[in-house]
């Protein structure tokens, strides 16, 4: 029996006072998909089985390089974030798996697993940190990690990578990400082809571990934290190391992760073509590395990167399961109210994306009809699916209206008397 961190009787009373009016919404929404030959049912089905991990670092109050400001009742520990996560799944049946951070996460594996068993919430990829120091470190990542010119701390990001595989495999999960933040502050600083070579041969040793049915993701990141060079910069490095490390060896893009107006949907397309999409850490941003709420600044891209994954299965795309995540700071918003927010608006995406008269769209493609063809597009974002999507959580026992279900639920305020207060800290993200 699941553990619900929010009784069922408040999300039954809460969607009890919506059923009405949401019922009235979905009929109204299925007569005018029909009139375009849309099964909305159908839709339904499809959005109810896809699912986005949350990161346990995102339930936390993130930051920035000046200052954070804690939150209430922010999770002590591991097992907290796990109760947080348990909330945000039971709400928005979206988000069954949790994305782990090590060392941040560091508990013994068989009671990580029993916690999240009872609340019924299972494991995603396993995230690697050497791009900040641990307690007890013995070798500093200040100038690199798996490229660093020196090799004993070059081991040491290996080892602590293959753990981030051991710990993982106990509990479950089948992929590591692999971000790191070496890179470059001045010219000469660092030799380009040296530190890449040195980067390769390090991410070799961990490909090694991998089990057999395990992948791994490299992330690319055009700057931050070094601001002249990163080992890692663009997809097309990250494209290389995929293609050099072996067939378990995938890209991740982060969303966040480029240039002001770079054509995500377009890198998204050429990794797809050549068998090395791996998945995904949505997320928006405005000028960098924001960390914004999915969907809160551009909504279209979001929907123009799913048409690239929708479009990828109705072209039926051999072996292609890419994996969904989202990685996001929360400095002015309750953490499990953006993260709930975040869930719901790429599944709406998703939802919209599915809507494409896939025909329509590639006979205007051969015809070179430019307008029709955008208008294709547009015609399919413009429609309102959110009862779909309201649906969706309703038949998984889910809440029509998640945010303002949490907030009838009052967890915020029963977790805040549990919890210690945090101080006020000093900059950095998490």
């Amino acid at each position: 029996m699941t553990e619900l961190k929010i009784a069922a009787e408040i999300v039954d009373g809460e969607n009890e006072k919506r059923a009405s009016a949401h019922h009235a919404d979905y009929e109204a929404l299925g007569t005018n998909l029909a009139r375009r030959d849309i099964d909305i049912e159908a839709i339904t089905a499809q959005v109810s089985k896809f699912f986005v991990a949350v990161p346990s670092w995102g339930v936390g109050t993130g930051g920035t390089r000046f200052a954070r400001f804690p939150g209430k009742g922010e999770p002590r520990g591991i097992f907290d974030k796990l109760d947080d996560c348990a909330v945000i799944n039971q709400l928005t049946a979206a988000t069954p798996n949790v994305s782990l951070h090590i060392p941040w996460d560091s508990q013994d594996p068989k009671m990580l697993k029993a916690h999240a068993d009872a609340l019924g919430l299972g494991f995603d990829a396993m995230n690697s940190n050497t791009f900040s120091d641990a307690e007890g470190q013995q070798h500093s990542y200040k100038y690199g990690s798996l490229s660093h010119a020196d090799a004993a701390t070059r081991q040491q990001a290996v080892d602590h990578n293959i753990e981030c595989i051991e710990i993982g495999n106990a509990l479950g999960s089948k992929a590591l990400t692999v971000w790191v933040g070496d890179g470059s502050n001045f010219p000469g600083q660092s030799n380009f082809t040296k530190s890449f070579e040195r980067y390769l041969s390090a991410m070799a040793e961990i490909y090694k571990a991998l089990p057999d049915d395990w992948r791994i993701f490299s992330e690319h990141k055009m700057y931050e934290p070094a601001f002249y060079s990163t080992v890692v910069q663009d997809w097309g490095t990250n494209y290389l190391i995929a293609n050099t490390l072996g067939e378990k060896a995938f890209c991740l893009v982060d969303l966040g992760h480029h240039a002001p107006n770079t054509n995500i949907e377009m890198i998204v397309a050429r990794l797809i073509q050549f068998g090395k999409l791996g998945g995904f850490h949505f997320n928006d941003s405005k000028y960098g590395d924001d960390d914004l709420d999915a969907g809160s600044i551009d909504p279209y891209r979001l929907f123009l990167v799913f048409n690239e994954l929708v479009d990828a299965d109705h072209r039926g795309v051999k072996d292609f399961h890419p994996a969904h995540m989202i990685d996001q700071s929360h400095n002015v918003t309750d953490p499990i109210e953006s993260l709930i927010s975040s869930a719901n608006e790429i599944r709406r995406s998703y939802a919209q994306a599915l809507l494409v008269d896939r025909t329509a769209l590639d006979g205007f493609q051969q015809e070179n009809d430019a307008l029709m063809a955008s208008d294709t597009l547009k015609r399919a974002y413009r429609t309102d699916v959110e009862p779909i999507l309201a649906e969706a959580r309703r038949r998984s026992s889910g809440a029509l209206d998640p945010i303002a279900t949490y907030r009838a639920s009052g967890y915020r305020a029963k977790v805040a008397a549990e919890r210690p207060e945090s101080r006020s800290g000093s900059g950095g993200i998490i």
